[in-house]
């Protein structure tokens, strides 16, 4: 499994609806949804926090 680009969504349901319909395109077998926050002009950024995912996701989500 190799994760794919991030997808900017404007909150936190969005994510979740996008997420969900990641999942069911063909050559996906997972995804989730997660915020985050932080600088985008300094690229410094807190911890990620999942929200939900869907189909195969690693545990350890870390190592992606």
């Amino acid at each position: 499994m190799v994760a794919g680009e991030p997808v900017e969504c404007f909150n936190p349901n969005s994510a979740v609806m996008k997420a969900e319909a990641l999942v069911r395109k063909p050559g996906y077998v997972g995804a989730i949804a997660f915020s985050r926050s932080g600088d985008p002009a300094t690229g410094d950024f807190g911890d990620a926090k999942l929200i939900r995912k869907f189909g195969e996701v690693p545990s350890d989500l870390s190592a992606l």
